[in-house]
């Protein structure tokens, strides 16, 4: 990494580097997960995948808590694998479909597919502000080098190609609730376009009104304040299906949405369409 220098070859102050992600590690994941917990979150397996619902505020890779503080963790001890090879990551704070590969064969074959956009992804988020139509967001991402949050991506010319679909399902109170679909799968991607686009995920600590809510929860956790400005203890996305027939698996994976993001549509009169 270039760094700039003062007169005295000292390397000059870079604030953005005081910022490291995560900052505080006190209040990385501590939770543990437990076997029937687990069990009750698999919604398909066979010889070569174990598909599971997760839920939101839940790290994917392994932490240094212990394998039963992460699902990559967790699914390896319940399931007695060697290694539990995740196809695709959501972030910590993102529910939905997950798909593990039991053995390496399986999970360069899923894995190449996702490199090649073989796979359909399509997920619901409750977004600030209220829209009626559809909107496409081309615009390449980086890192936004302005943000106080080390690893914050954003919309810059020299960034990396991305693209992502928004379909409002329903409105009102102020947000939508939106289908998602993505064609490339750029590091927070939906969530950087949706700011990009003025209508902020709902509980994004990062991406939201400002990202020093983020830095706030780190060192303070949740607390009244920051609930008064997010409204919501996560962000407002979930992963609801993932199609991998084009990668050899025979189905369609599908998960409804979560009980906390229903009750935030239901707090602000926004009707989740049937089948959702």
């Amino acid at each position: 990494m270039m760094t700039t220098t003062t007169g005295s070859d000292r390397p000059a102050f870079n604030p953005r580097l005081a910022c490291p992600w995560p900052r505080r590690p006190r209040l990385v994941n501590a939770v543990q997960i437990k076997p029937a917990e687990l069990d009750s979150w698999v919604i398909h397996q066979d010889d070569e995948v174990i598909v599971i619902d997760k839920p939101g505020e839940l790290i994917c890779h392994p932490s240094k808590d212990g394998p039963w503080s992460s699902l990559s963790g967790a699914v390896r001890e319940r399931f007695g694998l060697e290694s539990a090879h995740l196809v695709f990551r959501l972030d910590r704070e993102t529910s939905g479909v997950v798909v593990f590969a039991k053995h390496p064969a399986a999970a360069a074959r899923l894995q190449g597919a996702m490199q090649r956009r073989q796979v359909g992804k399509t997920y619901l988020a409750i977004m600030t502000g209220e829209f009626s139509g559809p909107a496409t967001v081309n615009q390449p991402l980086g890192p936004d080098e302005s943000s106080p949050v080390y690893c914050k991506t954003g919309v810059r010319p020299d960034g990396q190609a991305a693209v992502t679909h928004f379909a409002p399902l329903a409105s009102g109170g102020g947000f939508t609730l939106a289908r998602v679909t993505t064609e490339t799968g750029r590091m927070h991607q939906i969530r950087a376009h949706a700011q990009w686009l003025g209508h902020c995920l709902a509980g994004d600590k990062i991406y939201g009104p400002d990202a020093r809510c983020y830095l706030d929860f780190l060192d303070h956790g949740w607390t009244p304040a920051l609930e008064e400005k997010l409204l919501l203890r996560r962000q407002a996305l979930h992963c609801a299906e993932i199609d991998m027939r084009k990668a050899g698996l025979e189905r369609v994976f599908c998960v409804p949405l979560p009980a906390d993001l229903r009750a935030c549509c239901a707090a602000r009169g926004l009707p989740v369409p049937a089948g959702i």
